[in-house]
């Protein structure tokens, strides 16, 4: 199994509305792609200035289905999108 975690901070303008919105998008592609195992999305509620505001925590079979998601057109929607939001974002991947 293979865990892809993403965590983002959004720019302060909109914030709270592109939070909801990607979270909604991001929800979605479970349903359009196959190879997502699972997909799990959280709203950070700690307000320190070391804390990211959303993270992704993400499940697939193999490696080569993880590459699949990263170049499927539906996820890179999402991705065009947050990238007009986000000010930063980290991104760790692992075997389970």
């Amino acid at each position: 199994m293979i865990v892809h975690i993403v965590m983002f901070k959004l720019k302060e303008d909109d914030k709270n509305a592109n939070l909801v919105k990607i979270r909604a998008v991001l929800e979605q592609l479970p349903k359009k792609i196959e190879e997502l195992v699972s997909m799990e999305v959280g709203l950070n509620f700690d307000e320190s200035d070391r804390a990211f505001d959303l993270s992704l925590y993400s499940t697939f079979k193999t490696k080569e289905d993880l590459a699949i998601y990263a170049s499927h057109k539906e996820h890179l929607k999402v991705v065009d999108f947050i990238k007009t939001v986000v000010t930063e974002s980290k991104v760790v991947d692992y075997r389970l």
